[in-house]
């Protein structure tokens, strides 16, 4: 690479040094929480900052993946995150292709979704909508009540806008339908829109705190997050209810190693997932919102 000026080149140090600062400073957390997950009880307790244990135990992850009520916690999410990523990019790209058509009523629904946007019920009524269609204690309850971003609705509408007119009416012209039309036409050309946007949406579904705990009383059908926050906000390692296999274990684990070992595992699934849908990621975003 060829720099014009001397000052071309300390800017692009300046910004090398200065990203390379920020990464720095977004790793450093997961490294701590690596390094305490596999230290022992003493030397947590002798070490100041611990970013590499000495001697590494794994009791912590075997005391976690031990406990029903972890591997529970974790089938849920898995199947909350799968079902309600499937229910949002159904909705959306159904509702956001219809109104992507100029059909007469689009502007009053597309007002509605505006509205929405700006305005949302709040939380008591949401709470009475849900507990009176019969969802409360259903997983359901998680999915339903935010089936739709209309943040994402509109990107997405706009993305089906700018795909050429002519490819409309061409399919129309070999006898093609609407369902045809958003099934084998409009679908397969929103790879990367759609890829962001399950992302998007599957990270949020993976993330359910608040409305898990608002809606299921049941705790055996509690997403994982709201047993982390049982394990550290209350501080209560005790949470996964594994006595047996704390019992088994020789020198069983501090409650310091179980909370971060039980956000690693909360954790590295939707880091293992982020790789292989980033590259669509802003590709998608970007030419659904910048065409407009």
């Amino acid at each position: 690479m060829k720099y014009k000026t001397a000052s071309d080149r300390w800017f692009d140090w300046t910004n090398a040094i200065l990203l390379a600062l920020l990464a720095a400073s977004m790793l450093f957390p997961f490294l701590y929480i690596f390094a305490v997950s596999f230290t022992t009880l003493d030397e947590f307790l002798h070490s100041e900052l611990l970013l590499w244990p000495k001697k590494w135990v794994a009791d912590a992850y075997l005391y976690i993946l031990g406990s029903p009520t972890f591997l529970r916690s974790m089938g849920m999410t898995v199947y909350l995150t799968v079902a309600g990523t499937l229910v949002n990019l159904f909705f959306t790209t159904t509702f956001a292709f219809s109104l992507s058509r100029r059909i007469y009523g689009t502007r009053i629904l597309l007002f509605a979704v505006l509205f929405t946007l700006l305005f949302s019920a709040g939380m008591v009524p949401t709470y009475l909508i849900v507990q009176a269609t019969g969802l409360i204690d259903s997983i359901w309850a998680l999915i339903l009540p935010v089936a739709i971003a209309p943040f994402n609705l509109i990107i997405v509408r706009q993305f089906f806008m700018n795909i050429p007119g002519e490819l409309y009416e061409a399919a129309i012209v070999d006898g093609a339908n609407d369902l045809v039309i958003f099934w084998k036409l409009i679908l397969p050309l929103s790879k990367p829109v759609l890829a962001a946007f399950a992302l998007f949406y599957a990270v949020g579904h993976w993330n359910t705190y608040f409305a898990g705990i608002l809606y299921l009383n049941d705790p055996r059908m509690w997403p994982i997050q709201v047993i982390l926050r049982q394990i550290v906000v209350q501080n209560d390692s005790k949470a996964f209810g594994s006595s047996d296999v704390m019992a088994m274990l020789e020198n069983p684990p501090p409650p310091e190693t179980v909370q971060m070992a039980a956000i690693l595992l909360a954790t590295l699934p939707i880091l293992l997932v982020y790789p292989f849908l980033q590259k669509h990621f802003v590709k998608g975003v970007m030419v659904g919102s910048v065409k407009g």
